[in-house]
Parts: structure tokens; sequence; C-alpha cells
């Protein structure tokens, strides 16, 4: 997430004898050990990070971002904090919980997957009040999400939505696997998994297919936000953003997809 180009532990015995039938899908949606392969398809600089990746400023007096670019540019520095080991977790101390007390502020909204290795508070070192986060499994879309992401832009003026999709998504994985075998998966996470199947990638195989439909699936919820007309309104008038992102468990980048 700088300016060049470049955005689990295995089951144990007696776990494998809880599920000793498990189908291919099941699996896929149960695993998530990085074995993801490399990542693929075009990708540019999310933004330009300071100079410094740590911050001279003290949390409580950090100027909210105010546009797009300036909302991406802080998200660029807090993603190269925290893949260099300097975290700040910032606007965590007493007087910025006392000062929330009153109202929020967050600067972007970031619309994430489910995944516990993908907090964004973490990913991009921020802290309270600083994003608003909504998290589905493979960023699906929903009425609730969707409402959810119009409440952030339409009613608390966010300037950036960030799409981040990530490597090795145990979600992209069951619907790929669902796809390739047939079968349907238990109780609601099917939904999932239709909503994923129009941006499986079948011009790929194997772990190439998987990793590619993580981009094109972001790509595709990036699209469907950018055109909601009132977001859209914005995003012509340069208020908002919307920015699809992936971020690499391997290396913990986080790189804007185009």
């Amino acid at each position: 997430m700088n300016a060049d180009r470049s955005v689990g532990a295995q089951p144990t015995a007696s776990a494998h004898k809880r599920i000793p039938h498990t189908s291919p899908a099941r699996r896929a949606l149960l695993r998530f050990g990085l074995t993801g392969a490399a990542a693929l398809g075009a990708t540019a600089a999310l933004g330009t990070a300071p100079a410094s990746a740590t911050p001279t400023s003290t949390p409580a007096s950090r100027r909210r971002p105010e546009t797009p670019d300036e909302a991406l540019r802080e998200l660029a520095a807090g993603n190269l904090r925290w893949r260099t080991f300097r975290e700040r977790h910032p606007d965590e101390s007493p007087a910025v919980r006392q000062s929330l007390t009153s109202g929020q502020h967050p600067f972007a909204v970031v619309l994430g997957c489910i995944d516990s290795r993908v907090p964004p508070e973490l990913v991009f070192d921020q802290g309270l009040g600083d994003l608003m986060t909504v998290r589905s499994a493979g960023e699906v879309l929903d009425e609730a999400v969707l409402g959810s992401v119009a409440y952030g832009v339409l009613e608390l003026d966010i300037p950036l939505v960030l799409v981040l999709g990530h490597q090795s998504c145990g979600a992209v994985k069951a619907a790929v696997a669902a796809d390739e075998s047939g079968e349907r998966l238990p109780a609601h996470i099917q939904y999932i998994a239709d909503q994923i199947a129009p941006n499986i990638d079948h011009t790929k195989e194997g772990d190439a297919r998987v990793d590619s439909t993580i981009d094109v699936n972001v790509r595709a919820v990036r699209a469907r936000l950018a055109a909601e007309p009132d977001l859209a309104a914005k995003v012509a008038g340069g208020r908002l953003a919307v920015v699809g992102a992936r971020y690499d468990l391997t290396n913990q980048r986080v790189r804007r997809l185009t």
C-alpha cells in the first residue's frame, strides 16, 4: 500500500474425527491456512504514504481526513506502519474515549470479510472513531450491508468507501468448490456462495481460480456500490471515492485493485 506497484493452524486429529465426511466445498469453507496462490491481477498503489511512517502528532490531535485522497493516504500510512511493525494504535486514550461519547466522525467505511485475520482497525493501524467497518463473508452485499454503507456516507459524510478482499478467502474457496462440485452448502452459507458465483473466474484452474476470483469479486462489489444512485452522485461530485483493495496475508500489504 505504498507508492510502488505491488494493497492458521492446521486442524487437529480430534477435529478431523468430528467432521469425518466433510465435502470439498465444506472443506474449502473451513480451511483457513495460508494456502492461497501468489497474488494475481492488475493492481496499483492504494495511496501514497507520508515520508515517515510514524506520525509526529499525538492521537488526540489527529486531524480527520476530509477528502477521498486524504483518507486514502491515511490508510496507506497506517498499513505501512502495520506491515513494518511500527503500529501506534492511535485514538485509544482516555481523552479520545471521552470525546467520542458526544459523537463520531470516522473518515472511511471499510467493507471487509469476516475473516479473523483481517481486522481493518489493525490492518490500517487506526483507532476508536476512525473507521466505520462493515463485514460480511466474501464482502457479500445484501440490504443490511448496503444500508450500513449508505448510512456512513450519507449520514456521517464519510469521503471514502474501501472494499477490502484478502488472500486465501474461505468464502471464495467455498463458492468455487461448490460451483465445481454442484453441491449445496448448509443453511444460509449457500446464499454467500450464490452471491460470489457470478464472479468466479472460469478462465483459471485450481488455486489460481480462487485467487483470481477474490480480485474479481472485490471489483464487482466495488462497481455495484459505486453505481448506487446516492453514492454515485457523491462520486460524480468528487466528494466520495469507492475503491477496491486486497490484503495479502503473506506480507500484510494492502494493494489497490484497478
